[in-house]
């Protein structure tokens, strides 16, 4: 019997009757359960509906009425709104930032349809300011 030539590609090999398909993916755990993430960053698997995330939801809630308090003179400063909270300032200057989220993105989370790899601490991390800046970082991974 003659030996079967091997033959490789970028992402899959055939060894005799054997395909081997390589698919770049990572494991990440999201509510107490683990799933796999693609190479763009979403959910290899996702379902058709949206998926509102609650944690982006609420910090967005609270990213505006914090800023409406500190508009409207509830609170003089950061610190003082932080003491009444009963969080770290830091905390404060980090969710307030959500504020600045270009529309479409704010309107995207509200709907569930954010990327599935979206994070609080990337929302309120280094995001730019610049609302096309914003939309390339969020929406093109």
């Amino acid at each position: 019997m003659k030996a079967k030539p091997r033959i490789a590609r970028e992402n899959w090999q055939l060894d005799g009757d054997t395909i081997t398909v390589f698919i770049p993916m990572t494991w990440k755990r999201r509510g107490g359960r683990k799933v796999i993430i693609a190479p763009d960053g979403g959910d290899a698997w996702a379902p058709a509906k949206a998926r509102p995330d609650e944690t982006l939801i609420r910090a967005l809630a609270r990213a505006h009425r914090w800023k409406r308090m500190l508009e409207e003179g509830t609170h003089n400063s950061s610190t003082e709104l932080a003491e009444a909270e009963k969080v770290s300032r830091r905390y404060v200057n980090r969710i307030v930032q959500i504020t600045l989220l270009a529309p479409d993105i704010v309107e995207a989370i509200l709907d569930g349809r954010q990327p599935k790899g979206m994070q609080l601490e990337e929302v309120t991390g280094s995001m730019p300011s610049g609302w096309d800046e914003q939309r390339q970082r969020v929406f093109q991974r």
